[in-house]
Order: structure tokens, then sequence, then C-alpha cells
């Protein structure tokens, strides 16, 4: 009856890999079912030789190659539909585009799809059942997670190191490794049980297995030393900044009225409460005053007047005029207690449809624009520069910028602290705040710095240099956290040489075992 099943080559090429694909988001946040991960990439990878072994038989009709890519192709539409299909959400709030929530809920995931596919096309036909095999499977499927976090304005979303966001032990590698490196580590593990259908005997199984539990435990002692070792040193730290986060949990709404702008100005004092004789860096999200600039809602300054004093500064998401080109930016906008500009920071990485419209002028025509409101395509900013507040040194990032681990690493600043705020109501009651927060923790972790987040409808919080959560606001809850926040200079590694080097490696193996099985 199996054998039947497994036969039918549209069962093998179309379902099964959707199927496994859309299982697989369940190893993410808000689930975090790490453990199917040990059953999804093995039988990625066993469906791939079964595939190989197929095509020279049953499906034969077709060419070898085109029944890897169509695998491949399919996996990854499992994957992304079922990973981000929370976009969809952000297309509800405007009645003109949910036309188009059909096609960004297939045609998204489709194009991604192609780095999956291109990666099956090209390492299939060279996959057994040999343990080469897994480093080369592991090699390209890393490789193709880090091409799809660099082209295309990149889009390094769900990589398969993201299901581990649960192990703060194990993930004290990261600030050794680097995002992508260990995101190669990951998959090979995962891939690992993929042995039970090798043909060696048990006791060498064994022994695999047993190397591998041995090195994850080696990991989680050298996790836990890191973490008891860094309590210490923060007890010795002579820098600190007092810090108040703001979840206000605004509505996502655009075109507000006067009286609409000065109820949030009084519900963000309220939540800030405020305490004129301690020095402060309250932090507000993004979106807070959606769709306007900061030069109009600075009409209601005299509230913040009023209720702050010398000894406060606020850091708030808003628009702000470029005065030569008349165009906007995304800005982290700083003000003082008179709600004077003191520093601001322009968004490196806008969101293609969302903040920008590639080829703005041709779409226009056709009636379509940016998803958000307001001043028709935000202007880029040029450079990643932090903000100087105190002692502290600050770099910023908006919203979904969290995910892009080079805006640190290529910071040519030393950084003490991050600060990410973002407007989170675009997902609504999907998944997508939950894996959103979860990219803060490794940023923290790979450059062993405390991260303040303040996020409008999603998660807020205030996370120490190794990845623990000290406080936080969950989805939806209003009011402010507080805490006195070490100073601790940000230890960045440019990880990225150390993971190309391992490629370089991977395809030094794989070019030896390709040119040995063409002689045999």
């Amino acid at each position: 009856m199996l054998e039947f099943f497994l036969g039918k080559r549209f069962v093998i090429l179309y379902f099964v890999p959707f199927i496994i694909g859309l299982i697989s988001v369940l190893s993410f946040q808000p689930f975090n079912l790490t453990i199917i991960n040990f059953i999804i990439l093995p039988l990625f990878f066993y469906f791939l030789v079964y595939i190989n072994k197929k095509s020279k038989g049953a499906y034969r009709k077709k060419p070898h190659k085109t029944n890897l890519f169509l695998f491949g192709l399919m996996f990854g539409f499992g994957f992304y539909i079922g990973g981000v299909s929370w976009i969809t959400n952000s297309l509800t709030f405007d009645d003109n585009f949910k036309v188009l929530i059909p096609f960004a809920l297939i045609l998204i995931p489709l194009f991604l799809s192609l780095f999956t596919a291109l990666t099956t096309l090209f390492v299939g036909p060279h996959l057994k059942f040999n343990f080469i095999s897994i480093i080369i499977f592991s090699g390209s499927i890393a490789f193709s997670d880090y091409l799809r976090a660099k082209l295309f304005t990149g889009f390094p979303w769900n990589l398969w190191a993201y299901s581990t966001t649960w192990a703060i032990e194990i993930l004290q590698i990261l600030n050794l490794t680097g995002l992508y490196l260990y995101n190669l580590l990951v998959i090979t593990f995962f891939t690992i049980p993929v042995i039970i259908f090798f043909r060696i005997s048990i006791s060498r199984k064994l022994l695999v297995f047993s190397l591998c539990i041995l090195i994850v435990l080696s990991l989680y002692i050298y996790g836990n030393y890191e973490i008891n070792k860094n309590r210490k040193i923060l007890n010795n730290v002579n820098q600190s900044i007092f810090v108040k986060v703001i979840s206000p949990n605004f509505d996502l709404q655009y075109g507000l009225t006067e009286r609409e702008i000065e109820e949030r100005f009084k519900k963000l004092i309220r939540y800030s409460d405020p305490d004129k004789n301690q020095k402060t860096l309250f932090i507000w999200p993004e979106g807070v005053f959606s769709g306007y600039s900061f030069d109009e809602v600075s009409a209601f300054k005299e509230m913040i007047k009023n209720n702050f004093s010398k000894k406060h500064t606020i850091i708030f998401g808003s628009n702000k005029l470029d005065k030569k080109t008349g165009k906007f930016f995304n800005s982290m906008i700083v003000v003082n207690n008179n709600f004077e500009l003191i520093q601001s920071y322009e968004k490196l990485k806008l969101v293609p449809f969302g903040e920008f419209l590639p080829f703005e002028k041709a779409l226009n025509n056709f009636g379509l624009k940016k998803i958000t409101e307001g001043h028709g395509s935000f202007l880029k900013g040029t450079k990643n520069n932090i903000l100087k507040i105190d002692k502290s040194n600050i770099l910023p990032l908006i919203c979904y910028e969290i995910i892009f681990t080079d805006l640190i690493q290529n910071s040519d600043y030393d950084t003490n602290l991050i600060i990410n705020i973002s407007e989170d109501g675009w997902f609504g009651k999907s998944i997508g705040p939950d894996q959103h927060f979860s990219k803060s923790i490794f940023r923290a972790i790979e450059n062993n710095t405390f991260l303040l987040r303040s996020a409008n409808q999603g998660v807020s919080a205030i996370i120490d240099n190794k990845g623990n959560i000290i406080k936080q606001l969950n989805r939806n809850e209003a009011g402010n956290i507080e805490f006195e926040v070490p100073l601790i200079k940000s230890n960045k590694i440019k990880n990225d040489l150390i993971f190309f080097l391992l490629l370089i490696t991977y395809v030094f193996i794989f070019s030896i075992y390709k040119e040995k099985n063409a002689k045999q």
C-alpha cells in the first residue's frame, strides 16, 4: 500500500514536499516545535535521493532535473506559504489592495520558492546515502538562505537557525560564528537523522548520534558558562542608562484628526509616567502618528513641555522631511523635553511595496501606490549612523531592519545599545509579530549588546546581551517596562568571512565528490 502511494509521481513531486514544507513552520515561533526539523530535513534529503532513483524508472517520462526542481519548488512553496502568509494581512487595511491578497498569498511564496527549487536542481543529482552528501546538502541549503538574505533587497526571514530561538545556551555560539555559519551548523544537525537510511552498521549510526549529542551538550555547557560569567561582568559595569520602553497598543489608523493626535499624545504621556527628577530615556514605537511628519505633530509640543523635564529624552518613529527633495524619510527621531529635534536616523532597509514602490512612476499610472499612507515612496537613508545620548552609543533599527544582521556588522561605530522600534499592527493576529520578535534575541547575542524593542501591537522587550528577556510586554499589551541598562561595548565580529571559508571548503569537497562519481 505504501509503495503504491509513494509510486505516484504527483504524490512525491507535489503533495509530499508541500506538506512537509508547510509543517516545518511549526518549528518557528510561536510554536517552537524545533524537534520536527529532525524529521523534516531528513525527509527532504531522503526524497531527493528517492527521486534520483525513480527518475531512472517510474518518472522517466519527465527529465530527471525537472523532477528535482518541482520537488524543491513545492517544498519551498509549503514552507513560505505557511511562514510568510502574514504578509497578506497588510493588504486588508485598504480596500484597493484587498484584490491583491490572492496574488500575494501565491506569488510571494512562489518567488521565494525558487531559491529552494534551484538548490534541489543543482545539488539533487549528486545526493546519495553517504556522509559527504549530508555536507553537500546542508551547505547548499545554507548558501541558498544566504543568497535569499542578500539578493533583491534581501529577505532573511525564517532561516532554519531561527527555529532554535528558545535554546539560549546553545545560541551563545552566535557571537563567535555569526548568523549564517550558525544556520549552516543547525541545518547539518537537523539532517543527521537521515543516516538511519544509510547502509552502515548500527554501531556506526549510534556513534554518530552519540557524537552529535556530545557536541550539543558541549555547546550547552559553553553557553551556560558564558551566561554565568556575564552576570558577574554586568555587576561591575560602571556606566548605565535608565530607560522606559512604551507600548501604547494603538490601532493601525491613518487620517488621524487633531483630536485623535492629541489623544495619542495623552496616552503616550500616561504610559510613559515621567518622573521629572529621574534621568530617563523614553522609547516610543514606530507608527504612533502614522502618516504624519515630525513637523506636523510638533504643533502639540506644549504637551511634552508640560510633562517632561530637562532630564528626559524621547525616541520615537516619525516621517521626516528632506528639504532638498521635498520627500520624506521613515526616521527614528530623538527629541528633548521641548520636543526639539536633537538627532535622527533615516531607515536604510525600506520594505518593497510597503514603504516604496519600485518603478513608482510607471506603476502609479496603473493606480498602484505603496501600502503605507502618507508622503509617497520614502527616501532611503544613506548610512547607519549611531545616536549618541549621554554615554550611550545607540545603533538604531526601524521595524524589519532587525532581521538584517549585516546592518549591525557593517556599522563603523562602536555601540553599546541597540534600539528597535516597530509597528507590528500590520501583521494583525497572525504569527508575524512573534516571528519578528524572535530576530531581536539573535541580534542581541550576536553583538553582545543589550537590545530595547518598542513595538506597537507587537512584543516589546528589554533583552540583555546574552539574549535573556529581562522584561516584556506581550502582543496588544499597553504599558511600559523600565530598567537600568548597563552599557556594554558591542563585540561585533564580521563573521561572514568564516562562513565563506567554509563554503570554499564545501565547494572543494563537492568538486572532488562530483569528479569521483563521474569516474564510477
